[in-house]
């Protein structure tokens, strides 16, 4: 009987499908991509370190430390590299340019995977033909320099011995924000860049015999490893870490999905619900032939089933098709290439959630079927659906909320972030469901009775029977408001980075400043006419007790609460007497100079590293500045203002301790042209090259950079969004064509004009698209508030511009389709629908 009652209204049923399909589709590429990612993570894992096992430090390795590293490389080989970012020119054109210089020694290093160059024998022949460098591809493109020219690094000059392509385990977003230059490490002395108080890692590549387990050897070396500060990789450690951060971003798309999808079971409900309506003569009429009010709903949930089967079949086919462009969508993020193929988990598990989530949203019009009297094929007034409360639509409502909260559970991981999520679902429904019920009681309670017949009937038909501005305003201002916060929350990111380039704010850092070079490096920068706006020594220490815990005690009681990286981590401090323009006291006193140096230093912590800490006022910290231990006790807690443009520290000790310790300076300066900021580079690369500049424009620009491609991956989600929006949209308004029809018909034989029937049509579609494209900008604005706010702390200052755009794109959109699918409306002859009503 299902099967016979769809051959009518197969149409119907195919926009039905339609509603469900892209959500399907997005969860299904979404999930195919992520388990092809799994897999090439899996198989390409031992390329993502180049090494069976990495050691790292940022301190320089001590005689002991020396004997363990050199244990460890026993029956193997092992590679040492030098990192830190530095200044580099290049000799044909005059361009600077901070880079990450890595500073290779001679071996095997990369053992698995490879680096990658043009020509591909420069990743060998580098380290053993002289003074060679390779330079990452995307500096010799925007300096326009090529294998054979020559680049200064330090006090040394190299000719450039290939461009650099792909380095183990960097992906191409990397590479934009520290692109890398390779040199041999036995000229690295000779460079001059390194010395006392400088930013240098050192990294220990090690090729393991294969009888070693390289896991088993960190877990038994792991305390002397953790004592003397050393971090540590291994192929899986990477692995794991590496496949959890593409998962998390991974199941936040297949979120984004999955909201599409809801938002086609919105429309599959108003579908069905109206679709069950036009069906009542013909559940009458089974009624009364005998058919029982459940065999009536089986009918029709049978029909449901076939239509989110369907639906989900297409969209999983589609979404396979998907995941093949997703690869290329993401490779900027991506440290491994990912391979195509066909999940069929992927696929199983959407089909199965689209026919649920179909079947669940469809269930509330369904369960009115079975109380639908026989009494209808009578008296087509009378009230078919018995008014006695149904304690199944309570389920059904349970139901939806419970695979929700479970489906956003499997992909979060945690049930706090699922029920936020959930709570987050519900709240935007309920939010743009009251904002439209609002919108009818408002034109209903203030109905202009004076305004042209045309405008009345438009207004009317916004809470008029069958009306379908509750369904639009929930699915095209969902929609809506996800693109809409997407662009919001740039512009606010761009907004806070951008003050750098404000007038008086600094947007040049000069670091690594050695103290003997301080004076002549601030000549230079007043020679330049350029304005000193900063200048603050900096002290390297690492902290040795909390209260008289070490870091072997902190080590041995995990309940303390404290990280054991407090112990292992180098702090930069400085010290001043005064706090700065980015810095307000929370709690307690600052005391800007020591007035008793035999009692411990009176410190200021910055407050969020205090809790970190499980420290507050009154506690002791010790100290150890390169052998000497200094006690301290925290006087003094500060807020920090941490997207200011400013040398903000976690720690600040007052004048007359850390003077005579080793330390560097950081300079801030500011430019007013870009030409002006080359040349003055080029001068300081050319007097002091172990001196780094950071061109905080040139951040402005990367960053820009970065957020355009984050942007664009949620954007392309966000698309699926939108297109269900429209999809919904669509099918609601080709629901009530027929009843469409009718009116013209009788507005016709009244007397009303094709021009006022095809306006009455045109004004409440454009009603329609405002009322829905402003709800959903409404919400995406206390949306990124609240983002702006809670989530990144920034002050909220939006940019509206892109708003309007996207409000005009929109609601244009919506009268286009409208006015589309109406077209036939106005063509149908009068006694074709009078005859239909007499019979």
């Amino acid at each position: 009987m299902a099967w016979r009652d769809s051959r009518r209204n197969r149409g119907r049923l195919a926009l039905f499908i339609s509603s469900i399909v892209l959500g399907i589709a997005a969860l299904v590429a979404i999930n195919s991509f992520a388990d092809n990612l799994r897999a090439d993570i899996d198989s390409q894992a031992k390329s993502l370190i180049g090494a069976d096992l990495v050691i790292a430090a940022n301190k320089e390795i001590e005689e002991d430390q020396q004997q363990l590293l050199d244990s460890i490389a026993v029956g193997g080989d092992r590679s040492d590299e030098v990192r830190f970012v530095s200044m580099v020119q290049f000799k044909s054109t005059g361009g600077t340019r901070l880079v990450q210089v890595r500073a290779l020694e001679r071996g095997g290093f990369p053992y698995y995977g490879s680096i990658e160059t043009e020509p591909q024998r420069a990743s060998h022949t580098f380290r053993e033909e002289g003074r060679k460098a390779l330079v990452d591809q995307t500096l010799l493109l925007q300096y326009n320099a090529k294998p054979g020219d020559s680049i200064q690094v330090g006090n040394q000059t190299f000719e450039i011995a290939g461009a650099l392509h792909k380095i183990p385990g960097q992906t191409a977003m990397t590479a934009t924000i520290a692109p890398a230059v390779y040199i041999p490490r036995h000229y690295l002395e000779e460079t001059g860049l390194v010395q006392k108080g400088s930013r240098v890692s050192y990294y220990h590549y090690y090729k393991l015999p294969a009888s070693i387990d390289p896991d088993k050897l960190v877990k038994r070396l792991e305390k002397r490893l953790d004592e003397a500060g050393f971090g540590y990789d291994t192929i899986e450690s990477r692995k794991e870490s590496t496949g959890k951060s593409y998962e998390d971003l991974a199941r936040f798309l297949a979120l984004v999905g999955f909201v599409a999808l809801l938002l086609g079971c919105v429309g599959v409900a108003s579908a069905v619900h109206v679709y069950i309506r036009e069906k009542l003569a013909t559940i009458g009429v089974l009624r009364c032939l005998g058919v029982s009010g459940k065999q009536a709903f089986l009918i029709y949930l049978f029909q449901v089933i076939a239509m989110g089967l369907i639906g989900s079949v297409v969209g999983a086919l589609l979404g396979s098709l998907i995941q093949l462009y997703l690869p290329e969508l993401f490779k900027t993020f991506l440290p491994v290439d990912v391979t195509v193929a066909v999940s069929w988990s992927a696929i199983l598990q959407g089909i199965a959630i689209g026919v649920v989530v179909a079947v669940l949203f469809a269930l509330l019009p369904l369960l009115s079927i079975r109380n639908i009297s026989p009494l209808i094929t009578l008296r087509a007034g009378i009230e078919h659906v018995s008014k006695q409360p149904d304690k199944l639509r309570w389920g059904v409502y349970f139901l939806i909320v419970a695979f929700i909260f479970l489906f956003s559970y499997f992909q979060l991981g945690t049930w706090l972030q699922a029920l936020a999520f959930t709570g987050g679902v519900f709240v935007g429904f309920v939010v743009l469901a009251l904002i439209a019920r609002l919108m009818m009681w408002v034109v209903k309670r203030f109905f202009p009775v004076h305004w042209g017949y045309v405008w009345r009937q438009s207004l009317a038909n916004l809470y008029r029977p069958n009306n379908q501005t509750l369904l639009l305003t929930v699915s095209i201002g969902l929609g809506t408001a996800l693109i809409a916060t997407l662009f919001l929350m740039q512009r606010i990111l761009l907004s806070e980075v951008a003050f750098a380039a404000s007038e008086n704010q600094p947007n040049m850092v000069l670091f690594d400043i050695q103290s003997a070079q301080k004076e002549a490096v601030t000549d230079l920068v007043r020679q330049e006419g350029l304005p000193i706006l900063q200048s603050v020594p900096v002290v390297t220490m690492r902290l040795e007790e909390i209260n008289g815990l070490t870091g072997a005690n902190v080590r041995a009681d995990t309940t303390l609460g404290i990280s054991e990286r407090a112990f292992t981590r180098e702090f930069r401090v400085t010290y001043r007497d005064s706090l700065i323009s980015s810095e307000k006291t929370v709690e307690g006193t600052w005391q800007g100079e020591v007035t008793d140096p035999n009692a411990a230093i009176p410190i200021s912590i910055e407050e969020g590293y205090a809790e970190r800490l499980k420290a507050g006022l009154g506690d002791t910290l010790i100290f150890n500045v390169q052998g000497a231990l200094i006690p301290t006790v925290i006087t003094h807690l500060r807020e920090i203002e941490w997207n200011r443009v400013q040398t903000n520290f976690l720690l600040l000790f007052p004048k007359g301790v850390l003077e005579e310790a080793p330390q560097f300076h950081v300079l801030m300066t500011r430019t007013d042209t870009d030409e002006q900021a080359a040349l003055f580079q080029q001068a300081l690369v050319r007097q002091f090259p172990n001196v780094s500049a950071i061109d905080l424009g040139l951040i402005l620009e990367t960053l820009d950079d970065i957020l355009g491609k984050i942007s664009f991956v949620i954007r392309f989600m966000a698309l699926f969004s939108i297109s269900t929006g429209l999809l919904v949209l669509i099918g609601s308004i080709n629901n009530s064509k027929y009843q469409r029809v009718q009116e013209s018909v009788l507005l016709r034989t009244l007397g009303a004009s094709r021009r006022q029937i095809l306006g009455i049509n045109a004004f409440e579609y454009l009603l329609l698209g405002a009322l829905a494209a402003g709800t959903g900008i409404i919400l995406s604005v206390a949306a990124s508030w609240a983002l702006a706010v809670f989530s990144f702390e920034v002050a909220f200052v939006p940019d509206l511009s892109p708003l309007l755009p996207v409000f005009i794109g929109i609601t244009a959109l919506t009268v286009f389709i409208g006015m589309l699918n109406s077209r036939g409306i106005l063509n149908r002859p009068p006694l074709e629908v009078l005859r239909r009503e007499a019979a």
